[in-house]
C-alpha cells in the first residue's frame, strides 16, 4: 500500500486547513485509516482515526476540531482542521492499520504516507 498525504501550509492561528491522503489498492475500503503528527523533538503522536466501517476516534487535543472523513470511491481520506491552534503545528501523516477498534499506537499501522507539514502561526 502506497500512501500519498498533501494539503500541509502555512496558516493563522484560528483558521482551517484540509489535509488529503490518496492511497493505491482495490481493498482501500478494507482499511483501517488514521493521521498522526510528530512536531520537532517530539514523538509522532495520533490525532484521529477512521475504521473500514466509518466509525471514528479522536484524540483529545482535537476533538471538536479536526474531522477525518474517507471516501472510499475515491481512495482518499481527508482531515479537515479547524480552529488551528500554534500547538498543532507538527508534520501531519497517514496510515493504515490492519487493527480493528481505536488503537492509537503507531505500532498497529503498518503502512505510512510522507508527511506533510502543517505550521500554525499565532
Amino acid at each position: 500500500v502506497q500512501l500519498q498525504a498533501s494539503g500541509g501550509g502555512l496558516v493563522q492561528a484560528g483558521g482551517s486547513l484540509r489535509l488529503s491522503c490518496a492511497a493505491n489498492g482495490r481493498t482501500f475500503r478494507d482499511y483501517h485509516m488514521g493521521w498522526f503528527r510528530q512536531a520537532p523533538g517530539t514523538e509522532r503522536e495520533f490525532v484521529a482515526r477512521i475504521n473500514r466501517s466509518g466509525g471514528t476516534y479522536y484524540t483529545d487535543f482535537v476533538k471538536g476540531r479536526f474531522t477525518i472523513i474517507r471516501d472510499n470511491a475515491k481512495n482518499m481520506v481527508y482531515l479537515q482542521m479547524n480552529s488551528l491552534k500554534p500547538e498543532d503545528t507538527a508534520a501531519y501523516f497517514c496510515a493504515v492499520s490492519r487493527v480493528a477498534g481505536t488503537t492509537t499506537r503507531a505500532a498497529d499501522y503498518v503502512h505510512w504516507g510522507q508527511g506533510t507539514l502543517v505550521t500554525v502561526s499565532s
